[in-house]
């Protein structure tokens, strides 16, 4: 969430600054595999996939808590933050 948080500071505070944004889209929305490593253990998203790095599991998408966090901050136009 970390990582999240600190991107959308900074569009609040580019919008602060005067600066016509248009949006924001985040990069990886549901757990992915890593382009560099091929790793699926790298876990970005905001929606967990149940999936290791050799590719064994369900496949099922679960909410992480930062799922529910950025619902939040979207809710509120930022304010949350």
């Amino acid at each position: 969430m970390e990582y999240l948080w600190q991107h959308i500071a900074q569009v609040k505070e580019c919008i602060l600054d005067g600066v016509s944004v248009l949006g924001y889209l985040s990069w990886g929305p549901i757990d992915i595999v890593s382009s560099s490593s091929a790793e699926m253990s790298k876990r970005y998203g905001y929606i967990y996939v149940d999936l290791n790095d050799w590719g064994e599991g369900s496949g099922k998408r679960l909410k992480k808590d930062s799922f529910f966090w950025y619902a939040h901050v979207i809710e509120t136009k930022g304010d949350a933050l």
